[in-house]
């Protein structure tokens, strides 16, 4: 008898891309009962429950899962690169500089902004953790550094520096944070997906907006901005809530909600500024 709780799942990372999917992939299954196992390419493995169901079919285990992983870091790359100039193997992803010859690398394909940024695969991330590496990293790739370094060093440098440039605008918004998690499952959306908000919600905002319009004072416009900014608190918690259970849809409508309200807390700012 197959037991689920004695279950352990190691899988490759390109199956983490999309956790809807039917992992017919090569798995290692460890359990107390009598299971097949096969053997593993892959060294990362969930650090969070796993709800998934079973089939036997023949001599072969299928697992459907409905579950996001909470890996340390979400990393869609497994092969190992070398240094372009010395040819050094690289060990650690990502890697900017080789350590042995010190000269700056290529951006590497399949890496993740969580792991460039060195920030866990979660919605709730440490911002300032992730200001701290941003800093950390535009001071050593900045392009000029480079100016009399080799053409090739040159490139490399403007194409990294760019690289951590985007990961961090996408990490340090909640918003553009979810999307992108949303987008490593699977679910490919852009900020100004309209998500098919209902009439009631709708009337909602369109309240909110024309209080805002109506605002004479400034401490009436901060009253709606300190309201919006309550709001926008809770939708986060009901996000990651969503993303830690698998809830890509939950999620999507939520992250919509969290775009409108997100719109109007800028529009509080613009409204404060003209009262200044």
């Amino acid at each position: 008898m197959l037991s689920v709780n004695s279950l352990r799942v190691v899988r490759p990372s390109r199956a983490l891309l999309h956790p809807n999917r039917l992992l017919a992939n090569r798995l290692s299954v460890t359990c107390s009962g009598h299971c097949m196992s096969t053997n593993l390419h892959k060294k990362d493995t969930w650090q969070s429950g796993i709800n998934f169901t079973a089939v036997r079919k023949g001599n072969r285990l299928f697992y459907y899962t409905n579950c996001i992983s909470s890996l340390r870091n979400y990393s869609l790359s497994q092969v190992k690169r070398n240094c372009w100039k010395c040819n050094q193997l690289f060990e650690k992803k990502p890697a900017f500089f080789c350590m042995s010859c010190k000269v700056v690398q290529p951006p590497e394909e399949g890496i993740s902004y969580f792991q460039i940024m060195d920030c866990d695969y979660t919605f709730t991330l440490d911002t300032q953790k992730l200001q701290k590496r941003y800093l950390q990293l535009q001071r050593a790739l900045h392009p000029d550094n480079f100016s009399q370094k080799s053409l090739t060093e040159l490139e490399y440098s403007e194409s990294q520096s760019a690289l951590v440039n985007k990961a961090y605008k996408t990490l340090l918004k909640p918003l553009s944070r979810g999307l992108y998690m949303l987008e490593l499952q699977g679910m490919h959306l852009e900020e100004g997906t309209e998500t098919g908000a209902d009439s009631g919600f709708l009337m909602e905002l369109m309240e909110i907006n024309e209080a805002l319009d109506e605002a004479q004072t400034p401490e009436a416009a901060s009253k709606i901005g300190q309201d919006t900014k309550g709001k926008l608190a809770e939708l986060t918690e009901q996000i990651d809530a969503a993303l830690r259970e698998g809830e890509l849809q939950a999620a999507k409508a939520l992250l919509g909600q969290m775009k409108y309200y997100a719109n109007i807390e800028e529009k509080v700012k613009e409204k404060l500024s003209g009262f200044m």
